[in-house]
C-alpha cells in the first residue's frame, strides 16, 4: 500500500508541477503579447518622418524664395539702385 501511495503522490506532484509550468508559460506569453501590443501602438517613430518632411518642404520653399528674390534684385531693383547711387555721386549741387 505504501508504494501505491508513493506513486500516487508522485503523479499528483508531477501534475501540480506541470500545471504551474503551464501557468508560467501562459503568463510569459501574455506578457510578451502585451509588450508587442504596446510597441505596435507606440507612435514615437512617426515624428521623425514628419519632421524630415517638414524640413525638406521648408528648404525647398526657402530655395524658391531665395531664387525669386535673387532674380528680382538682379534684374529689377539693383540696376535702379545703382543708377540712383551714381546720380547722387554725380550731383554738383
Amino acid at each position: 500500500m505504501n508504494i501505491i501511495k508513493n506513486i500516487k503522490n508522485l503523479f499528483k506532484n508531477a501534475a501540480i508541477t506541470v500545471k504551474y509550468a503551464i501557468y508560467g508559460i501562459i503568463r510569459r506569453v501574455k506578457l510578451a503579447t502585451a509588450r508587442m501590443t504596446a510597441v505596435a501602438a507606440c507612435a514615437r517613430g512617426e515624428n521623425y518622418v514628419d519632421s524630415g518632411v517638414k524640413i525638406l518642404i521648408a528648404v525647398v520653399i526657402g530655395a524658391l524664395l531665395l531664387g525669386g528674390l535673387y532674380a528680382l534684385f538682379g534684374d529689377t531693383i539693383m540696376p535702379t539702385v545703382t543708377k540712383k547711387v551714381e546720380e547722387m555721386f554725380e550731383f554738383k549741387g
